[in-house]
């Protein structure tokens, strides 16, 4: 068994065509014919095993279970050099998502900072783009320098909500700017001229003497520093500050990490700080568009809805926390993928659109990571048409992928094609797990239906999943997180007015709130009858019911598990008293 094998015998793996034709001889061969169908019966009934199974008895999560998560993250974190493991290293945000909301429930500084040694070590190494914004796939050793050169949608969706949520925890501006270049680098070459988000840049480029080459787009020596950046001083300090040397660290070239402070170089050369970040900003200018002159990478040109999804939630988030303008590109991709994959009469959603051809069911991550970009543009937005269609989602997910008899959601859709197994995914892999993300959505979106169905779905399934949480909860990160907003409530915010003051938006962008959901919600009558009308509803939902204006200002409301604060006109006394009495 194998997942990768060389077209040719090599380092001692055999070839593909040489295992092809072993395979034929061996079915020609009546013998080794009942041989081959004996294995795979086998391994068909164990693997079927594997991906079906659902624990045989529930387990409730504990209310602490982030904090138990963030223990064993930092049991497992590398504090030399951020991150978990020895390399390759991989970005783990639902880790960092972990550590952050247990930091904020405890206090407990070692949680903070094990998650900013991780996004520190992420955005200082050669796995950030230097140049062009954006993040490669993964680094290949210990120290973050040398990456893996793919640069793939779901990665520079899923690392900007950590470092936008780093920033809020922090105040650190280096976390934001590195969210903000990420969405710089998304809009620049990861988007289709109507809206929707690509999913690839390839790794391989070609390189000086034609050839297809890993990281030739990317890598500098310092006489190509020198070539593109005529100020020699700026040159110099930009060599000096992300490390390009005649011996290079990949190759005989370097990729750029940083390797000097601002400070340093400002005391070497006889600068002010100031003055270094200037001359810095104007080489890397003249670098990058120097690249841009080189042979790019190639782009995959699929729109994929679960990854457009991650890319909308993150969007919105950035909306949120660093520029409202960043909701147009989250509103444009949702359009594009309701118009392009959505079948509103079906209540289905199609997988991946790539040049007018639309392919392939859709499945849970496609529903679930699409329905949380569509509830977090809400939450930027206040527009209802979005947490309308996170709700058509939503049921699409109760309809397609929810099993009441084994308390699960599974991966593919019950009517979808047949398989050797239906699975799970419950690990976080390079996406988060989707069963997770659809868990926490359902019980995040049940607080604007009128009756409890998405929260009963999400209170099984991290019930039925309890015992995999509570063995590993690292390898179930996002099933995790959900578990914690399950057993502890999601942050609810109620935000009444029809203009609501530009302060609100100030204090959220400021606040670290986590699992909060921001539930806009009009102060005149015949606007919430309209937002009624649009999600299909006879009366106010939880969340806004009884929850008008008070002294017909805008009026903020903070609740968690049915406490609530007293209305207030002034959003940081409401979250305030949160943060006290709902900790």
């Amino acid at each position: 068994m194998g997942t990768y094998f060389p077209k040719e015998p090599k380092r001692g793996m055999p070839g593909f065509t040489e295992l092809l034709e072993d395979i034929a001889n061996s079915w020609s061969d009546p013998e080794e014919r009942e041989g081959i169908e004996n294995r795979a019966e086998k391994w068909t009934d164990a693997l079927a095993g594997e991906l079906e199974s659902v624990p045989d008895q529930p387990r409730e999560p504990e209310e602490d279970v982030a904090e138990t998560a963030a223990k064993a993250a930092v049991r497992a974190a590398d504090r030399d050099h951020g991150g978990w493991g020895s390399g390759p290293k991989f970005p783990q945000t639902g880790r960092i998502h972990l550590l952050l909301r247990a930091h904020k429930r405890t206090d407990r500084d070692v949680y903070r900072e094990v998650a900013t040694e991780a996004l520190d070590a992420m955005a200082a190494g050669g796995m950030y783009d230097h140049v062009g914004g954006g993040f490669h796939r993964y680094a290949t050793d210990r120290d973050w320098t040398v990456p893996h050169f793919e640069k793939m949608l779901y990665d520079n969706a899923e690392l900007p909500r950590a470092y936008l949520a780093g920033y809020q925890v922090t105040g650190d501006e280096r976390y934001l700017t590195v969210a903000t270049e990420t969405f710089d680098f998304i809009q620049r070459e990861l988007t289709h001229e109507d809206g929707g988000f690509f999913s690839t840049l390839d790794a391989q480029s070609e390189n000086e003497a034609g050839e297809r080459e890993e990281g030739a787009f990317y890598v500098w020596t310092p006489g190509q520093v020198e070539d593109a950046v005529d100020d020699e001083t700026a040159a110099s300090l930009l060599c000096d500050r992300y490390g390009v040397t005649d011996r290079g660290n990949f190759e005989g070239k370097t990729v750029l990490t940083i390797e000097r402070s601002i400070d340093d170089l400002a005391a070497e050369y006889g600068m002010d700080a100031d003055a270094v970040r200037e001359a810095l900003d104007e080489a890397r200018q003249a670098v990058a568009a120097a690249r841009d002159e080189r042979p790019r990478p190639l782009r995959d040109e699929k729109v994929l809805a679960g990854w457009n999804g991650l890319a909308i939630s993150a969007f919105a988030e950035g909306a949120i926390v660093a520029d409202e303008s960043l909701a147009d590109p989250a509103a444009d991709a949702l359009a594009f993928c309701r118009e392009h994959l959505w079948d509103a009469d079906e209540g289905r959603l199609t997988r991946r659109y790539k040049d007018g051809v639309t392919k392939i069911d859709g499945y849970l991550e496609d529903y679930a990571f699409l329905g949380r970009g569509a509830l977090d543009l809400f939450q930027a937005t206040g527009e209802v048409e979005h947490l309308a269609f996170a709700l058509d989602l939503a049921r699409a997910i109760e309809r397609a992928f929810w099993d009441p008899d084994d308390g699960t959601l599974y991966f593919t859709p019950v009517e979808g094609e047949s398989l050797i197994a239906r699975p799970q995914e419950l690990t976080d892999q390079s996406t988060p797990s989707s069963m997770g993300v659809a868990a926490e959505l359902l019980d995040t979106l049940s607080v604007f239906t009128a009756d409890d169905a998405f929260a009963t779905i999400a209170e099984s399934v991290v019930e039925t999943q309890g015992d995999r949480i509570w063995s590993n909860p690292l390898q179930h990160a996002s099933l995790t997180l959900a578990a914690d907003t399950v057993t502890n409530g999601a942050f609810e915010v109620t935000l009444v007015a029809d203009d609501p003051p530009a302060e609100w938006r100030e204090e959220i962008a400021d606040r670290y709130l986590a699992s909060r959901v921001l539930a806009w919600r009009p102060a005149d009558g015949d606007r919430l009858e309209a937002c009624l009308d649009a999600l299909d509803l006879e009366s106010a939902p939880p969340v806004w019911a009884d929850r008008g204006t008070k002294n017909d200002k805008p009026t903020v409301y903070v609740c968690r598990e049915f406490a609530c604060s007293p209305p207030r006109n002034e959003i940081e006394r409401a979250l305030d008293w949160g943060a006290q009495a709902l900790r």
